[in-house]
C-alpha cells in the first residue's frame, strides 16, 4: 500500500508560480513511476505530467509543456510539479499519483494504482 500527500496548492495570479508536493509513504517509493493530474469544475481528469521510476523520463500535456517540471527525490520520497507562467485555465484539484506496472512512466490515468485527495490551484485573472 503506499500513501500519497499533496500540498503546495493555493490561490495566485495569473503568471505566478506555485510548487507542489507529493509526499509517498513506506519504502517502495522508488519503485513505483509517478504522475500529476488534475481536474477542473465540470470536466473530467485529465493527466498532466509524469514520471519515470529513474527519473530519467518525463512526460508532459501540450498545454502544459514548457511551463510545467516534474520532478522526484527519492531521499525524501517526494515528488513535486513546479508550475510557472500559470493561466486562469490552470485552475483545477491536482492530484498525484502511483504507477506500478509501469515504471517507465505513463500518461493514462487508468494505469495508475494510488492516489493522493489532491489538493486546490486557484489562478486569477
Amino acid at each position: 500500500q503506499v500513501h500519497l500527500v499533496e500540498s503546495g496548492g493555493g490561490l495566485v495570479q495569473a503568471g505566478g508560480s506555485l510548487r507542489l508536493s507529493c509526499a509517498a509513504s513506506g519504502r517502495t517509493f522508488t519503485r513505483y513511476a509517478m504522475g500529476w493530474f488534475r481536474q477542473a469544475p465540470g470536466k473530467e481528469r485529465e493527466f498532466v505530467a509524469a514520471i519515470s521510476l529513474s527519473g530519467g523520463s518525463t512526460y508532459y500535456a501540450d498545454s502544459v509543456k514548457g511551463r510545467f517540471t516534474i520532478s522526484r527525490d527519492s531521499a525524501k520520497n517526494t515528488v513535486y510539479l513546479q508550475m510557472n507562467s500559470l493561466k486562469p485555465e490552470d485552475t483545477a484539484v491536482y492530484y498525484c499519483a502511483a504507477a506500478t506496472r509501469y515504471p517507465r512512466g505513463t500518461t493514462t490515468e487508468r494505469d495508475y494504482d494510488y492516489w493522493g485527495q489532491g489538493t486546490q490551484v486557484t489562478v486569477s485573472s
